[in-house]
């Protein structure tokens, strides 16, 4: 199974940039549908983006889409969120997953422990 490991998070202004690392381990990376999902205090997690096994297909959530973007190192067994442009509304714990399903946004493997993004207005 692929352990997960986040990094990257921290505190912007509305406004500003951040980027997010997901270092996987396992043979299977490159294999699996990878993405990121948020959870903001008292709400549920939810799904935030996704990308196919070689990149060649990305998911955005409509909340995030046209100011975040997924990409993937398969050769690096890594997986990054550039995210722009950010708002107080996309303050959350943002969790990077593995082998998600993309018809239903399941995720069948791994969860990573999570990183706080704080998005000041």
């Amino acid at each position: 199974q692929v352990q997960l490991v986040e990094s990257g998070g921290g505190l912007v202004q509305a406004g500003g940039s951040l980027g997010l690392s997901c270092a996987a381990s396992g043979r299977t990376f490159s294999t699996y549908v990878m993405g990121w999902y948020r959870q903001a205090p008292g709400k549920e997690r939810e799904f935030v983006s996704a990308i196919d096994w070689n990149g060649g297909s990305t998911y955005y959530a409509d909340s995030v889409k046209g100011r975040f973007t997924i990409s993937r190192d398969n050769a690096k067994k890594m997986v990054y969120l550039q995210m722009n442009s950010l708002k107080p509304e996309d303050t959350a714990v943002y969790y990077c997953a593995a082998d998600i399903v993309i018809a239903t946004w399941e995720v069948y493997g791994s969860w990573g422990q999570g990183t706080q993004v704080t998005v000041s207005s």
